[in-house]
């Protein structure tokens, strides 16, 4: 009767190994980094940078059509004007420039 007593001894102590290292892999994959609650936050910051770069994409097609129209060899010449006149300050001789406050 005392011979098997080291054995189931050291049988439980395994399973109670055992037990914790599933208590513990539960543990992570409820709240570890890349666990259910982690996981609620990725998708927010996913939606995050889906909706950031589906602005940066209309800024970056703006931008692609402002250089479109300014290529020097056929320059869109309204814009042309309006940017000599904004940054030069240059107006032609028939027009009245107006400050306001």
């Amino acid at each position: 009767m005392f011979r098997n007593q080291p054995k189931v001894a050291r049988e439980s102590l395994v399973q109670g190994f055992a037990l914790v290292c599933l208590l513990l892999l539960g543990g992570f994959a409820i709240a570890g980094p890349s666990g259910v609650i982690a996981w609620n936050e990725s998708q927010r910051l996913l939606e995050l940078r889906e909706a950031q770069l589906e602005r940066l994409s209309g800024e970056r097609e703006q931008l692609r059509n402002r250089v479109d129209l300014l290529d020097p060899d056929h320059a869109d010449r309204d814009l042309a004007g309006q940017l000599l006149r904004s940054h030069l300050n240059v107006a032609r001789p028939d027009e009245m420039v107006m400050l306001l406050d």
